[in-house]
Formats: structure tokens, sequence, C-alpha cells
């Protein structure tokens, strides 16, 4: 089990709602999504598989580099690929935006 943090001060746009997608299950993950306290977005992830700390910040920083909202993500992973994560992340901006 590895816990792993990341900040992105890059966030513009305050954000009011909250989003949950997905389930903790075999290969996959849920990403709840909350509205920040600071213009700061911050990102923590607990995942059961442990050294792939750069897989998960190039995930982030494409994610991030298309979404402006300060937010803060909590994931709680299950071993879901790279291509899973954006989908979620993606997700649930978008129940954030609806």
């Amino acid at each position: 089990m590895e816990k792993l943090e990341f900040d992105y001060p890059s966030a513009k746009r305050r954000v009011t709602r909250k989003a949950h997608v997905g389930v903790v299950g075999s290969g996959d993950m849920e990403i709840l999504m909350e509205p920040a306290k600071s213009s700061i977005a911050h990102v923590s992830v607990l995942t059961s598989v442990n050294g792939f700390g750069s897989s998960w910040k190039a995930v982030l920083d494409r994610f991030f580099s298309k979404y402006d909202g300060a937010v803060r993500i909590h994931i709680n992973d299950a071993g879901a690929t790279p291509g899973s994560v954006m989908l979620r992340l993606e997700q649930a901006a978008e129940v954030i935006e609806s």
C-alpha cells in the first residue's frame, strides 16, 4: 500500500460541488472530488500497487493541464490502469461541472 500526494497551484476556478465516481474493487478505483479551501488543487492517492508514483504524476499532470478547478481529490486505487484513472477523473469533473 502506497500513499502519494500531489499539489497543483495553477487552479483558477472555484468549485462548489462534490463528486464520487467509481468503486474500489479488483482492478478498479474510486475518486472523491470536493471543493478546495484554497486556490491549490490537491490530490491524495492511496494505491495497492507500489512504485508507480511517476505514472500517477504523468496522468494527473495531463488532467490538470486541461482542468483548472480548485479541488481536493481523494483516490482509492485497487490497480486501475492510467486510462481508467483519466476516465474516472474526467467523470468526476463532469459531475462537478453539471
